[in-house]
Order: C-alpha cells, then sequence, then structure tokens
C-alpha cells in the first residue's frame, strides 16, 4: 500500500520542514522527488539525503512567488520525466501580528508567498495533468486559517485562501481526474519553531518550548514525519476516492482544547 513507484513529485519548499518529510517519504516509497526550493543549499540537502538511500530527487533554486520561474521549472520536469503526478505546495512563510500591526509590507509579502505561491505552482501543473489523465495536488494549510488565533491576522489570511483555492480546484478540475486536498497542521516542531524561540524568548526557550506544546490537547507539538504520512496517504491511489477535503492534524487543538 502508499507506493509511489514511478510516480514523479514536485514539492515547493521541500528542503526544510514539513516539505523535507515529505520529500523524504515519497521519496521512500519510490516517487522520483524535485524540489522547488528558495534555499539552494537545503534544496541539495534533501536531495543528497534521499539519493544517499538509492532514491531519485533534483532540487531547483525557484522562488515560488515568480510566475515564470516557477512554470519554467515545472515545464523542465514535466520534459525530463514526461509527465507529473503529483505537486505538493509546502513553500510558505509565517508572521506574528494583529491588524493593527501588519504593515502593507508584510501584508504583500505573506500574501506573494504564501498565496500567489500556491496558485503559481497549481497554475504550472493543471494542463499537464489534464493532458496525461489527472494527477494529485496537496497544499499545505494550517488550523489558522479555519479557526481564530491570536497574532496570526495574515497569515491566517493567506491559509484560509488555500482552504478556498482547494475547494475551488478539487470541484473544477473532477472530470479530469485532477484530486485536490489540503492538510492543516497544528504546531509542528521544525527548525522555524527553534528558531522562533530562540529569536523572541532568549533563555527561556526550554519554558516557551514547553508552553506552547502543551497548547496541544495531546501534550505535545506534532512531528514533520506524521504530516508526511498523512501526506503520503493523500497523494497515493489508495486515496482514489478523496477530493476537495481539508485535513486537520493538529492533537485535538480544534476540537478537544
Amino acid at each position: 500500500m502508499f507506493n509511489l513507484d514511478r510516480k514523479i513529485a514536485a514539492i515547493t519548499g521541500g528542503g526544510s520542514g514539513i516539505g523535507k518529510a515529505i520529500a523524504e517519504v515519497f521519496a521512500d516509497q519510490g516517487a522520483e522527488i524535485h524540489i522547488l526550493e528558495l534555499n539552494a543549499t537545503t534544496g541539495e540537502e534533501t536531495v543528497n539525503k534521499i539519493t544517499s538511500k538509492g532514491g531519485k530527487a533534483k532540487s531547483y533554486s525557484c522562488n515560488v512567488a515568480d510566475q515564470a520561474q516557477v512554470k519554467n521549472v515545472l515545464a523542465a520536469i514535466v520534459q525530463h520525466a514526461g509527465r507529473l503526478d503529483i505537486l505538493v505546495n509546502c513553500a510558505g512563510i509565517s508572521h506574528i501580528g494583529r491588524l493593527e500591526n501588519t504593515s502593507e509590507q508584510d501584508f504583500d509579502r505573506i500574501f506573494t508567498v504564501n498565496v500567489k505561491g500556491v496558485y503559481n505552482a497549481m497554475a504550472g501543473v493543471v494542463d499537464q495533468m489534464k493532458k496525461q489523465g489527472g494527477g494529485v495536488i496537496l497544499n499545505l494549510a494550517s488550523i489558522a486559517g479555519s479557526m481564530g488565533i491570536a497574532d496570526r491576522f495574515a497569515y491566517s489570511m493567506s491559509k484560509g485562501a488555500i482552504l478556498s483555492m482547494t475547494y475551488s480546484v478539487a470541484q473544477d478540475y473532477m472530470k479530469d481526474n485532477i484530486r485536490c486536498n489540503c492538510i492543516s497542521p497544528a504546531r509542528i516542531h521544525t527548525a522555524f519553531v527553534d528558531g522562533f524561540l530562540s529569536k523572541n524568548y532568549p533563555g527561556r526557550e526550554k519554558e516557551m518550548f514547553e508552553k506552547l506544546s502543551n497548547a496541544q490537547p495531546i501534550g505535545r507539538m506534532g512531528k514533520p514525519d506524521e504530516v508526511a504520512a498523512l501526506a503520503l496517504y493523500l497523494c497515493s491511489d489508495e486515496a482514489s476516492f478523496v477530493t476537495g477535503t481539508d485535513y486537520p492534524i493538529d492533537g485535538g487543538y480544534i476540537k478537544l482544547r
């Protein structure tokens, strides 16, 4: 089950965090991985880890906010592999702030990367997926997109947009055999979390880590590999009846807190 043998997968933001975990899990299940990553160094690190275990992977330096760059990279992947079966949109940035202290520049930056970046990638694959008879798109949203979380005004806006874009694409391309779903994680322990704590709570990292962990009813943060396991199911043939759905993976945050 969940075999991705001979599947061609493009993953934005595959150089770190959840995107990296998804790239590695998909490669373990036989997929050929193509990473679109702004940070060329981390993209190559993921590729090296995959290829060291006998997997196939390649990384492309790409700013998802630049539509021409994204479409050129995706076209190159198709030219190389002949098809593109899976697109996973993981690239994204965060922002902390309320309406009153979110500058226009910060709002535009969040929108350009988190919303336009996903639009650019989906627009870059849909024609190819139609031509080849189908495909799978998986977007990384957040519980912030479907519920109120303090001090996340612009970030929540961007993830709410991911939800609505996911539903629209699932509806519009169902007859083309293109499935589109999204995952909404709560807090996942990545290098971003560690960096956030070091920057904002120097000397109190351990205390604040425990506080953030306990915000999830399950009593801990999620792990990137746990999100990757859900992504694997949703992009596999076993999920062929699943489309137009958001999957929270939140340690009980939405329903049980």
